[in-house]
């Protein structure tokens, strides 16, 4: 428990805000200029919204950018991860692994092809997926494994990829929070079998709605092309473009999507994305120094403890959701709650906690979503994996043991300086809060 600290008042009890800098575009994202202006504009002035021309070009940007064969623009990352999952094998009465701390999209599209999810804990320092949690749970229906990388923050891809080759699993990457992170000087989104993840608008590579898979597996590409790109598998209309379907079995069902959905990605987002990604390395080594910035001026606070990678296996590319660890054991029990009411009234925008735990969501539980007449989750499912309460017990812990930081995207130390100077007051002086 941290010593009483002087008789410094926290603002939420009537003393001086923290935090009187004007943030200015601090927090402002995504940098929009007038060359994503003309680009969008181009595409909309010659009505090619629904086109696949530029959005072809940015696959092949992706794919150099990530030094993969072959990437597929999709509408949102959702489909992405949908597309993957079909691609990779998943069908009705498969299970696949994945966690249940993370947002719905990661997982919940295997409940759409008739699969089920057991849901692995999460390691209590990274919020990913805890590799000895997977062998626990994995079996010989086992079709996929995501792997999400929270928060920005690499799963450890070594054991889980160990994992998957030697089990046959396929390994899914989710992407999502981490466009641009380094896992052992490789990029996250090159270990997997495939990777998908959102760009919509809130991401750190943001283009609008719209998500992307990659892969080096010819046939897995070709797979989620043919699962939602019904245009693309047949010649055009006027023999415009050749199909690119070249499995036969694929071909055989060339011009209709197999799974019933359209995937196109809106060619809008595609010249933003195109634009976005030119400038996105030099803005992500920003907002790297900004947190690195942020945290390195917390060294020492009771309760607050960084949630980043250690420098030497990796880093957090855009740094997407940036969360730290709380530890209310350290100020003598204090919800996390009200240690963020405190940040708030100092001038933090800082949130209590982090996901809800999934598989505590009663649609893991009752949903009969399709009219099978049982819970979809387990609808065609050999047994009964539903998880209850205790079953996972890191990840259900974890919204009482963290708080959304402030996501810096310019590296201005005299800025960020008092918001970790904030932190540090209401950490040192929390027995304020447990007084009141």
């Amino acid at each position: 428990m941290a010593a009483k600290a002087g008789k410094v008042q926290l603002a939420i009890h009537g003393g001086p805000k923290a935090v009187t800098v004007d943030p200015g575009d601090m927090f402002k994202w995504p940098i929009v200029t007038a060359e994503d202006e003309a680009a969008v504009l181009e595409v909309l002035r010659r009505g090619a919204m629904s086109g696949n021309d530029v959005t072809r070009l940015f696959e092949q940007e992706m794919a150099d950018y990530f030094g993969l064969k072959y990437a597929l623009g999709h509408s949102n990352g959702t489909a992405s991860l949908l597309g993957a999952m079909w691609a990779c094998g998943v069908r009705r009465g498969d299970e696949i692994i994945g966690p249940s701390l993370t947002y719905w999209a990661s997982v919940m599209p295997a409940l759409s092809l008739g699969a089920t999810v057991v849901f692995a804990d999460a390691d209590a320092e990274t919020f990913c997926l805890d590799p000895k949690d997977i062998e626990r749970r994995i079996t010989d229906r086992t079709r996929a494994i995501v792997a999400v990388h929270l928060c920005g923050h690499p799963c450890d891809m070594d054991a889980i990829m160990e994992i998957g080759r030697r089990r046959g699993v396929k390994v899914i990457e989710d992407v999502s929070h981490a466009h641009g992170a380094l896992y052992k000087g490789r990029l996250l989104g090159t270990l997997g079998d495939v990777a998908c993840m959102s760009l919509m608008a809130g991401k750190s590579l943001a283009i609008g709605e719209a998500g992307m898979l990659l892969t080096n597996d010819r046939l897995i590409w070709e797979r989620a092309l043919a699962f939602g790109f019904y245009e693309r598998t047949r010649q055009g209309r006027w023999g415009n473009f050749v199909p690119e379907i070249t499995d036969p079995e694929l071909a055989r069902w060339a011009g209709l999507p197999l799974g019933g959905v359209k995937h196109r990605l809106n060619q809008t987002c595609s010249a933003m994305g195109r634009v976005q990604l030119r400038h996105y390395p030099a803005r992500i080594a920003e907002i790297q120094k900004a947190m690195n910035c942020f945290w390195d001026g917390l060294a020492g606070v009771p309760a607050v403890q960084r949630h980043r990678i250690d420098p030497e296996l990796g880093t957090m590319g855009g740094w997407y959701y940036p969360h730290a660890h709380y530890r209310p054991e350290e100020l003598g029990g204090l919800p996390v709650e009200r240690f963020c009411a405190a940040l708030n009234a100092e001038g933090v925008p800082a949130a209590p906690g982090i996901y809800a735990p999934l598989h505590l969501h009663p649609v893991f539980h009752e949903a009969d979503i399709y009219g099978d007449g049982r819970p979809t989750a387990i609808a065609f499912a050999a047994r009964d994996v539903r998880q209850g309460p205790g079953s996972l017990p890191v990840t259900e812990a974890a919204p009482a043991r963290s708080f959304m930081i402030p996501w810096f995207k310019h590296c201005r130390p005299e800025v960020i300086r008092q918001y970790s100077d904030a932190v540090r007051k209401a950490a040192e002086n929390a027995w304020q809060l447990r007084e009141s």
